[in-house]
């Protein structure tokens, strides 16, 4: 029988503007852990992956079984926030993750990306085209992307980014709440 897989990739901006905002971003992660693993099923076929940015993307966690989705470590201040790299990133791990999950006669759902900033980048005229490539409608493996706005975020960038729904703190809204939902929404039949 063929395995199920959701993949849901979680991308923190990690520039020195976030730095204040790890602890909430941690704490988001540890309860959105929580409730996806009390769900048996679910948790079964979640898979987590955490792409951390600044001036240059970074895989701090490998596409995992939720169990074993880590904490963000604090880090320490970096320059940039680069988008398009990001994005450029984000769409080559996607490409490599659903190919090996394939390969191992999974069933893929379309993948999830929750992209988490104050929608401030330094790349401003160039990341939207690093971005339609990611979200390109004829790329069969292109993720549903859902934005999070930290701290006093930029309600338009996030707006631009986040296709398939945008969460703002600011508004009260918890990590792990957005979270939920954004990977919860993937998981109805009607999203096979």
């Amino acid at each position: 029988m063929r395995t199920e897989v959701l993949p849901c990739y979680v991308v923190c901006d990690l520039s020195s503007s976030m730095a204040d905002h790890v602890g909430e971003l941690n704490l988001g992660l540890r309860e959105f852990r929580a409730a996806v693993c009390a769900d048996a099923p679910a948790a079964a076929r979640t898979r987590v992956g955490v792409v951390g940015f600044a001036g240059i993307p970074r895989l701090l966690h490998p596409l995992r079984p939720i169990t074993e989705l880590p904490e963000l470590t604090v880090p320490r201040p970096r320059v940039g926030t680069n988008f398009g790299l990001t994005f450029t990133f984000l769409r080559e791990t996607i490409e490599r993750d659903v190919r090996a999950l394939k390969a191992d006669q999974s069933l893929v759902r379309r993948p999830v990306v929750f992209f988490a900033s104050d929608g401030r980048p330094t790349d401003p005229t160039t990341w939207p085209k690093a971005y339609d490539a990611l979200a390109d409608p004829r790329w069969p493996t292109r993720p549903r992307v859902v934005a999070y706005g930290i701290g006093v975020a930029d309600r338009r960038t996030l707006g631009r980014i986040g296709v398939s729904g945008v969460f703002l703190g600011q508004d009260g809204i918890p990590v792990a709440t957005a979270l939920g939902v954004s990977v919860t929404r993937q998981a109805t039949p009607e999203h096979v």
